[in-house]
């Protein structure tokens, strides 16, 4: 049977952030898949970063873009109308899973608008599957475009945050429509499983975001005192701790220093608190950077530290570990299923900054632990978050159900 031909979807793409996605999009292809990329806003060019990201760009549909062309959209809805009783249910489907109040079945009928133009998109280009990332508002087009259409569709979910408002996104609804689920984690299949339906159960499956390990190969400088953060400069990163440790190490250690790659709504506030420390000279704020360019970073790392309060399973980590840097973050969510204490790394609770200073000095005093370490996270990230293996779990789950057949929780990747 050849490979069925795939429709990407997510809020934005490409997008500096969300590069597993693109590694994602680029293993399927590997895999004999024609994926077609589609984005339902166009991408700022603050967040493309290099040349591959501009042509993936380049060649993706634009679905609002596309939707708000009058003549377009007329067109699109119009052909959908020719089948009155699917266009009605898929209508209600809309209302029905709105948000509450009028904003949001505003929002909804909006989503319903988009969801025409996208699926007449993929139907004029004999698409057989549609997959989304993001299980928000682009999986709500994702779910009306399938019931416009009848075209199959199936969504990776993430978390933490879609768990935290899982009425709002009717996960409960696309997941029972979904052909089916790509969970991040085992922690995020049970959160999902939370809210569910029982019987949609077997078909929610993990697979889990991957890197290149190849990426991150080359010399390691010798052992030195040189922290990495990757991520938003957001709350919810944890940074603030990060920054009050540096200060307290510090005095003891004069080569310490500070990298943090990442843009966000609290670099401000962040770059004001390391000025107030006093240890402004020690942090180097660099904003949003390429693949090529955390590589080389990681590559330059004693270690990473991600001392977040909330993550699904951070590809920063796995980025970290494939460079053999030792990584410092907390014990949330599906963290533990990548980073095990004491092996990978360290995992310190979340939100406690006595433990995190501590966790760092530790290992800025120990380079052997920190070598060993390392090497132990590059093994465990090759054999089980690789992003070539990863994208053939997905296109065997995509072509067994294609087949009618039931996949085990963990697909095995095709040969």
């Amino acid at each position: 049977m050849s490979p069925p031909r795939i429709a990407y979807l997510t809020g934005e793409y490409p997008r500096a952030s969300d590069t597993f996605i693109q590694r994602e999009v680029a293993g399927l292809r590997a895999c004999g898949h024609e994926v077609l990329t589609c984005s339902i806003r166009r991408t700022g060019g603050e967040h493309l970063v290099g040349p591959e990201q501009r042509a993936e760009q380049a060649a993706t549909f634009h679905v609002l873009e596309a939707a708000k062309r009058p003549g377009r959209l007329i067109a699109a809805h119009a052909r959908w109308m020719r089948s009155p009783g699917r266009y009605l249910s898929a209508l209600r489907l809309a209302w029905r899973t709105a948000p509450a109040g009028l904003r949001g079945h505003l929002y909804n009928l909006i989503y319903f608008a988009e969801a025409g133009v996208l699926a007449a998109h993929l139907a004029d280009r004999g698409v057989t599957h549609l997959h989304n990332h993001i299980a928000k508002a682009s999986c709500t087009v994702a779910m009306l475009a399938s019931a416009l259409s009848g075209l199959p569709y199936s969504f990776t979910i993430h978390g933490p945050d879609i768990f935290f408002a899982p009425e709002h996104w009717r996960i409960d609804e696309k997941a029972r429509r979904a052909r089916f689920v790509a969970c991040i984690s085992d922690f995020a299949r049970s959160q999902l499983m939370c809210f569910a339906p029982q019987e949609s159960w077997p078909r929610l499956h993990v697979v889990h975001c991957g890197v290149d390990p190849a990426r991150y190969d080359g010399a390691r400088p010798a052992p030195g005192q040189h922290l990495l953060f990757v991520g938003r400069l957001a709350a919810v990163k944890g940074v603030p701790l990060l920054l009050d440790a540096l200060a307290a190490l510090a005095p003891e250690r004069p080569e310490l220093r500070l990298t943090l790659i990442g843009d966000g709504p609290e670099r401000a506030a962040l770059e004001a608190q390391a000025a107030r420390l006093g240890i402004a000279k020690r942090c180097a704020f660099l904003g949003f950077r390429g693949q090529a360019e955390v590589a080389e970073a990681l590559r330059e790392a004693d270690m990473l530290v991600l001392p977040s309060f909330a993550e699904g399973v951070p590809v920063v980590l796995m980025e970290a570990m494939a460079a053999q840097v030792p990584v410092v973050t907390t014990r949330i969510a599906g963290v533990p299923e990548l980073v095990e204490d004491g092996v990978h790394g360290r995992l310190v609770a979340p939100g406690d900054g006595a433990t995190l200073q501590d966790a760092i000095g530790t290992l800025l005093d120990d380079p052997e632990a920190r070598a060993r370490m390392g090497a132990a996270g590059r093994a465990k990230v090759a054999e089980s978050y690789d992003a070539g293996g990863e994208a053939r779990r997905l296109s065997a789950l995509i072509r067994a159900y294609a087949g009618g057949e039931a996949p085990p929780k963990r697909p095995e990747p095709e040969a």
